[in-house]
């Protein structure tokens, strides 16, 4: 087993010399040897994760990673609101998310009994309704120390449960806690870790879109670019109308179908317009959205979330 997991390992990289290959070896046997008792994502992707991980980080990297776990000696524990979307649709993004966070030296956990955010019932009117689903978001991340998810949507849907639960003794204090502890993928990094340079390299001309909620009411929107900024190859084209909508909205793309299909159809044609090869967002809506049409009209222009281009 070993021989053939060093082979594999040998094709994708070069060891500089017999301490890489130590360094490697000890500490692939302690990621192993933890990794079955950290839960930190979705079952169905452990294995995708685990064997990625694994081929593509360098030696020392990897050691760092595995001691930090296995000392004890964490920099921050992140728990992973993963979205119904993302989970759903976009596993690559939740894998991306995990990747990125862990080599900036986070451990990660993934409730399992997380489930919708109830944003779609929320902002359709049932606010009632929506409360169950709130609840329970609520306790599935009360024993978390931050929140991150890869949605400024529904990163800011956790932000609107206190005045949601407002004058309730019980759930106000539970639901102020979960919205003072989330964070935006991006604005986790930045905000919070103080990084900005992940060690990206993607060689593309690429712009960038930006969501309405989490521009407006989140307010994150300096976060995204600062990290695509330092991403080595990447040729940023600032896109043409970025502070327009670009038609999904959740329901409002069910509900008013002919209005969201003239706004997308501006929103793919403005970023024609950059020449870019990569069209880059920080939300899986809009993505799938976008990237819908562009993909039905056959442009040549792949759709990726910022998550994907800062793990490249």
């Amino acid at each position: 087993m070993w021989k053939e997991f060093y082979c594999n390992i040998s094709k994708q990289q070069k060891l500089k010399n017999n301490r890489s290959c130590l360094v490697f070896i000890i500490g692939s046997f302690l990621f192993l040897e933890n990794f079955e008792q950290t839960s930190f994502i979705r079952p169905k992707w452990c294995n995708i994760i685990k064997v990625r991980y694994l081929l593509t980080k360098s030696s020392d990297d990897l050691l760092i990673s595995c001691l930090r776990r296995h000392k004890g000696a964490i920099i921050m524990k992140v728990t992973l609101f993963a979205t119904c979307l993302v989970d759903m649709f976009q596993g690559d993004v939740g894998k991306a998310v995990v990747e990125v966070l862990e080599r900036l030296g986070c451990d990660l956990d993934f409730p399992e009994n997380q489930i919708c955010c109830g944003q779609p019932a929320y902002n359709s009117g049932y606010v009632k309704e929506s409360k169950n689903a709130m609840r329970k978001m609520i306790t599935a991340f009360e024993h978390a120390e931050y929140v991150v998810s890869p949605s400024g949507s529904c990163a800011y849907m956790f932000k609107e449960y206190p005045e949601v639960f407002k004058g309730d003794p019980v759930w106000e204090p539970k639901a102020q806690a979960l919205a003072n502890k989330t964070y935006e993928f991006t604005e986790f990094i930045v905000d919070v870790l103080k990084v900005e340079d992940v060690g990206a390299h993607l060689e593309c001309k690429a712009t960038f879109h930006t969501s309405c909620h989490m521009t407006r009411l989140l307010g994150v929107s300096d976060a995204p670019l600062k990290l695509l900024n330092q991403v080595k190859g990447l040729q940023y084209i600032e896109l043409p109308g970025k502070d327009r909508c670009c038609g999904f909205g959740g329901t409002f793309s069910v509900k008013m179908g002919n209005i969201s299909g003239a706004m997308v159809n501006e929103k793919v044609q403005n970023v024609e317009e950059t020449e870019a090869d990569i069209l880059i967002g920080a939300d899986a809506g809009c993505l799938i959205n976008i990237g819908g049409r562009i993909n039905r009209q056959g442009i040549p222009i792949k759709v990726m979330h910022i998550a994907e281009v800062l793990n490249s």
